[in-house]
């Protein structure tokens, strides 16, 4: 199988790049520029290397360098943003900074005939994010692109088959950027798109099938597509060997638990237990108001219980986990900056006792995982679901979590989703729930005064969930949500429609 190294110099869209590449059927993995070796890229037999942005100089001494000797490897190479600047550094060129040159956002780009740019129209939009740039190219070096305040846009060696380019064309604002990759992918690297899904999917339960046999096996089933993918994996490959635990904290979406439950064991027979933890959950978060708190809290509580579920087993010796490429990413183990830790990376804790751990999705992007659910006979509704935050309700309750306002989300998160679907709207919009304010307002129903919680609806439209836009929801579609919400939950007088674009704003609240 070819492969694309994505080398990783701490930009945002590391992930997006790598993505990019496999939706033209070329696998691609993203390491840190500082942990691998030039004779592990060699041995590892890349096709093709892309240097990917960052938010650092190449003129400052401390930032992100790899050794120039990576050029004499003979491996075609692409430069995206900082890593298209430092290209230039390394052989020779200069690089400047000045506030002039700076560019934000959406920019028209003027191309040349290039390798790169092959069929692609000459002038089109690009998406830049720089105030460095190629002042002076390296010699041998061509420039091929230039915008109006940049003389360098993109430039090439087509005789070492070495690239740059100032914009980013992984990103969907970029007019043409995937035909750009496409271009250095399959043109340029020679590479088979022979990366398939399918073949995933029937070799991992072929491998498991032979690497399981005769061992049992405990996966934690907390119903998110990750846990449940890996679920349905290795229920094909080793049956009942396989023992699925849900601890249900009581923070699921309204009847969830249960329709998930009936799902896996009518349609798939997987062997389940279901602990019922939803006392212990809510004791161990009264009085708790800080995200983060509510966040460990539920973490450290769900491996308590798992812990003592997997204690009455016998004969278990190894863990599966629901782990994803991003959660490796992200837990610092595949880039440049930690962005968030994940609890199922890098295992439970050692006293479990487990002598081995699998994480059979960890080399899969989340819309990758969504296909080999769909192959294993996932129900589309549940594949394409809405996005759900680990500790579920929790982080869409403001304050304090109390049994009366999470019957408060249950229901009117129920109420949004069912009026989204009977309007057709559950398609249009990315992620949509409601919130649970901490604010109690005054209102008057039935002619008495009231003071209760202010809800808030919440819906983006999204490509990659790095940037989201509000959804334009359409007036009668708020005003039935609203009236609904407030004739039907008790406690709520008040619902207000959160406008906020991401940035500046989160998706979530909390």
């Amino acid at each position: 199988m070819d492969k694309i190294l994505v080398l990783d110099f701490g930009g945002q869209y590391n992930q997006l790049i790598a993505r990019r590449v496999r939706l033209l059927n070329v696998y691609a993995e993203i390491i840190n520029f500082d942990d691998i070796s030039l004779d592990k890229i060699k041995e590892n037999g890349y096709k093709g290397i892309i240097f990917t942005g960052g938010p650092n100089s190449v003129n400052d001494p401390l930032s992100p360098k790899i050794s120039k000797d990576i050029f004499k490897l003979g491996i075609p190479i692409l430069g995206i943003c900082y890593g298209h600047q430092l290209i230039g550094f390394l052989l020779g060129g200069k690089i400047k900074s000045t506030v002039k040159n700076s560019e934000y956002g959406k920019i028209m780009v003027y191309k040349n005939e290039s390798p790169l740019f092959a069929g692609i129209k000459k002038d089109s939009i690009c998406w830049m994010s720089h105030k460095d740039y190629v002042d002076t190219i390296p010699d041998g070096f061509m420039v091929t692109a230039k915008t109006d305040n940049c003389s360098c846009a993109a430039m090439e060696n087509e005789k070492l088959k070495i690239y740059g380019v100032q914009f980013h064309p992984e990103v969907t604002h970029t007019e043409f950027g995937i035909d750009i990759l496409k271009n250095f992918v399959i043109s340029i690297c020679k590479c088979e798109p022979n990366w398939k899904m399918e073949n995933f999917t029937t070799s991992s339960i072929d491998k498991y099938k032979a690497e399981l046999k005769n061992q049992k096996v405990l996966l934690a089933l907390s119903f998110g597509l990750d846990s449940s993918v890996v679920a349905l994996l290795l229920n094909k490959a080793i049956g009942k060997n396989l023992t699925c635990v849900f601890v249900d904290h009581g923070l699921l979406r309204k009847d969830e638990g249960d329709i998930m439950e009936k799902l896996f064991r009518d349609k798939f027979d997987i062997n389940l237990i279901r602990v019922d933890a939803r006392k212990i959950f809510l004791e161990k978060l009264k009085g708790v108001t800080n995200p983060e708190e509510k966040r460990k809290i539920i973490g450290k509580e769900f491996i308590n219980v798992f812990i003592n579920e997997a204690k009455k087993l016998n004969g278990i010796d190894v863990l599966a986990q629901g782990t994803i490429y991003p959660d490796v990413i992200e837990s610092g183990k595949g880039s440049s900056a930690t962005i968030k830790s994940h609890h199922n990376v890098g295992g439970l804790p050692e006293k479990i006792g487990f002598k081995k751990i699998i994480e059979p999705l960890s080399s899969l992007f989340k819309d990758e995982v969504r296909k080999v659910g769909l192959e294993l006979g996932l129900p589309n509704e549940f594949v394409y679901r809405q996005p759900f935050p680990g500790p579920g309700l929790a982080v869409r309750i403001i304050g304090e979590i109390t049994e009366e306002k999470i019957k408060i989300a249950q229901d009117s998160d129920k109420i949004l989703r069912d009026t989204f679907i009977k309007y057709g709207l559950e398609k249009s919009a990315s992620q949509y729930f409601t919130v649970l304010t901490n604010t109690y307002s005054v209102g008057v129903m039935g002619d008495k005064r009231t003071y209760e919680y202010c809800l808030a609806i919440r819906s983006v439209t999204t490509d990659d969930f790095m940037t989201a836009t509000w959804t334009k929801i359409p007036y009668e579609v708020l005003e039935e949500i609203s009236s609904r919400i407030t004739n039907e939950i008790k406690g709520v007088n008040r619902v207000v429609y959160d406008i906020t674009s991401k940035p500046p704003s989160t998706v979530e609240w909390e």
